[in-house]
Parts: C-alpha cells; sequence; structure tokens
C-alpha cells in the first residue's frame, strides 16, 4: 500500500522552508471569492521569515493579477510578489518587433500586450498565434477552435500558449482556457510553446525573484515547497523543478478525491505517478 500523508495544517509543513511557490486559482481563490483561511496561512508564513511567490498561469501580468486579487480581497502582505504565465509571454512577443500575430483569447486579457509595439493580424496572414484562452470561455471548448486549429497547422504557425491550464474553477463551474486549444492543436502536429506551470521556464523565474527577495541568497530547492491543486500542472512542475509539493484536493480535482485515504497503490499511482509530499482538503495555518 502506497502510503499517502495527509496534512490539516500549513504549519506542519513548513518548519525548514524558505520559499513558498504558491498557485493563486483554486488554492488562494475560486475566481470569485478569496479563501481567507489560504490568505492567513501564506501571511503566517510570511511572518515567519519564508518568501512567498505566488506562481501562477494567469495570462496577464503580474499587476494585472495583483489588481484582480485586491478585488477579491485578497491583501498585498499575503506574499512578496506574483509570476506569471502572462509575464513571460510578453517577453516572447517583446523578442519578435515585426512579426505579426493572430492573437486567439477573450478581450479581458489585453493587458498581456500593455507597452508593447504588438503587431496584430488575420489569422490568414499572421507570423504566429498567441492563445490567452477561447474568446467565450462561458460556452467554448476546445472543440469549436478545430477548424481554426486545422487552418493554423496548415500554414505551420507556432501556437504561444499564455496558460497552459487546461480547465480552472470559476466558482462552483469548471471552465476551459488555454491549454485546452493548445493540446488539440498539439494533437494535430502543430508546434506549440507553453509558457507556465508545469514547464521549467516559469520556476526559473520564480526563484529568481525569490533570490532577490531574500537579499540575493540562492535557496536550496530542499527548502522550497509548492502549494497547488492541479496533478498536471502544479504537481508535476514542482516534480519535474525537484521540489516539494503539498496538494489541495478541494480543487479542480475535488471529486477524484472522494475516498482517497482508501485508494491502493495502483489506484494511487494512476492518479498521481509519483505522489506529493502531503495533501491537504483547504490551505490553512
Amino acid at each position: 500500500m502506497t502510503t499517502l500523508r495527509f496534512v490539516e495544517h500549513l504549519r506542519d509543513l513548513v518548519g525548514g522552508v524558505d520559499v513558498v511557490l504558491s498557485d493563486i486559482w483554486g488554492v488562494v481563490h475560486n475566481g470569485l471569492v478569496a479563501f481567507p483561511e489560504a490568505c492567513d496561512a501564506l501571511h503566517k508564513v510570511r511572518a515567519q521569515g519564508s518568501t512567498v511567490i505566488l506562481i501562477t498561469n494567469a495570462p496577464r501580468p503580474a499587476d494585472s493579477v495583483q489588481r484582480q486579487l485586491r478585488k477579491l480581497g485578497v491583501t498585498d502582505d499575503t506574499y512578496d510578489a506574483i509570476v506569471s504565465s502572462g509575464d513571460l509571454t510578453r517577453t516572447f512577443v517583446s523578442e519578435r518587433a515585426g512579426q505579426s500575430m493572430f492573437w486567439l483569447g477573450p478581450e479581458r486579457d489585453n493587458s498581456i500586450y500593455r507597452g508593447l509595439d504588438a503587431v496584430f493580424a488575420p489569422l490568414e496572414s499572421a507570423d504566429y498565434i498567441v492563445c490567452t484562452g477561447p474568446f467565450d470561455d462561458e460556452t467554448e471548448s476546445a472543440e469549436d477552435y478545430r477548424g481554426m486549429m486545422t487552418e493554423a497547422r496548415a500554414r505551420n504557425l507556432t501556437l504561444v500558449c499564455a496558460n497552459p491550464d487546461i480547465v480552472v474553477e470559476r466558482g462552483d463551474r469548471l471552465i476551459y482556457c488555454a491549454g485546452a486549444i493548445a493540446e488539440l492543436y498539439r494533437e494535430l502536429g502543430g508546434e506549440v510553446i507553453f509558457y507556465g506551470k508545469p514547464h521549467r521556464p516559469i520556476y526559473d523565474r520564480a526563484m529568481t525573484i525569490a533570490q532577490a527577495c531574500r537579499g540575493n541568497v540562492a535557496t536550496p530547492t530542499s527548502r522550497v515547497l509548492a502549494i497547488g491543486d492541479s496533478v498536471r500542472t502544479d504537481l508535476a512542475g514542482a516534480q519535474g523543478f525537484g521540489i516539494d509539493c503539498l496538494f489541495v484536493t478541494r480543487g479542480i480535482h475535488a471529486d477524484a478525491f472522494d475516498g482517497i485515504d482508501r485508494l491502493d497503490s495502483v489506484a494511487v499511482k494512476e492518479l498521481f505517478g509519483h505522489p506529493p509530499l502531503a495533501l491537504t482538503r483547504e490551505l490553512r495555518w
């Protein structure tokens, strides 16, 4: 039997932790309201001397993410800094001055291009695609874009995925994200560049910022803890980067965790691959 460790309190795991890399959506809030106990837990981690970096697949710059957090009631003293997949996507666009892009995504994500000399073009003439999500994530799924992706594949366009998440919570519903469209394009044989978890560049950026926050002192991976609610992004990303992960079960996989304490080793392996350091239903101090 594979042993799964369950904890009720974050304080039971952070005694030897200098840096926490915490997911946002599903851990700190659900897209509509903040989780006060999670915010309090991260605030108390900082109070004991650890650095908290929020690491998110949001297809927007960090300052836009911060404004959203404030509206939801997440105060600035909950964390030291934010690293977003939107920031990394902005770097890609800025390094390709003069090239045109087809932007696939909702208008609310337009801050990802703020201050950039981005050149937009229709799909039939663009040099590459930036996908921040479906145009209407309330009603659409990746299948609504199969025709568009087939056309893009015929032109051998590179698709830059600014949010590798497949789905995310919005209240009590799951909505599709850019990652679902990107995976469809990859299935069609298209080239995809992913920015965000579980891919290494966002972790490298987070640790660079954490080092700056800690007086330019580097932190060994043995003293870093990731927190997240997605097997595909948070857990896989942490394990790929070589750091421990506290897995929050109340998020997008909630239905899969009914009776998890009774799963045998085969079922655990099927669910996780390699299990996280520990599991908790929700983040609390």
